[in-house]
């Protein structure tokens, strides 16, 4: 199974696709929607802007594995961007943690992973505990208060770009790193410790952008995430699991 950065532009055209998509719908929220957190309306929005905060992490993280553009500073640029944009994380750092992961998916130093408890929320707490820092703390509340600034009305902060953020965050965790890597491992999971969804493209999409079909993205890290799919029919299709395709990053 081998999958590789398609050559072209559409790395970098889907990832601003992306990007654009997040910071047009949350331009709209906060300034000119017409809504009430009475209406069901507002909370479909709310929704839409978890799964697209979701997308631009997704992103950020394809630019870790080199799949958004073969130009390096490019690449690095876009990844850059995401992560900040996301929740003011650092790109480099985000990078050294996710190389440890790859390297050894769920051992003592995965710094995604819990060795001391498999219960969700501790494993969460664990796991924010580790990657939140004091800068990106600093960042948020800057970002915050420059919004109120602007005269953006305070719940329309809460409800369209805090609370989205925070439901992408437990999104992102849960398909992305809670349900692929649990214990008890089965043989299925092996090399990699990672299990991937059952094949349903669609809920595969909706649920975490393809990010649960995991086994395939550590088998071939340089497959991007809107091309796992192809991944996952191909696994399917063969009768026994392939040696490693690629190196982690």
């Amino acid at each position: 199974m081998r999958h590789h950065a398609p050559r072209g532009p559409w790395g970098v055209l889907i990832a601003l696709t992306v990007m654009g998509a997040w910071l047009g719908h949350l331009l709209w929220l906060l300034g000119w929607a017409e809504l009430t957190l009475a209406s069901p309306l507002a909370w479909f929005h709310m929704a839409l802007q978890a799964y697209l905060c979701t997308g631009l992490f997704i992103t950020g993280h394809d630019a870790m594995h080199g799949t958004v553009s073969r130009h390096r500073g490019l690449n690095e640029a876009v990844g850059t961007l995401a992560c900040f944009l996301f929740a003011g994380l650092s790109y480099k750092r985000l990078v050294v943690n996710h190389r440890a992961h790859h390297l050894n998916p769920t051992g003592p130093d995965d710094p995604d992973f819990s060795t001391r408890t498999q219960v969700f929320l501790p494993w969460f707490t664990t796991f924010m505990v580790r990657y939140m820092t004091w800068p990106q703390f600093l960042t948020m509340a800057l970002k915050f208060n420059v919004l109120m600034w602007l005269g953006v009305e305070q719940w329309r902060i809460w409800a369209f770009w805090v609370a989205p953020a925070v439901a992408g965050t437990f999104q992102l965790f849960y398909f992305g790193t809670y349900l692929p890597h649990r214990r008890p491992d089965t043989p299925d999971m092996a090399p990699h410790h990672a299990r991937s969804l059952p094949r349903n493209h669609v809920w595969a999409m909706l649920s975490c952008y393809f990010f649960g079909y995991h086994w395939e993205h550590h088998q071939s890290p340089s497959t991007p995430w809107w091309a796992l799919w192809r991944a996952r029919d191909a696994r399917v299709r063969e009768p026994a699991p392939l040696p490693r395709a690629d190196v982690p990053l």
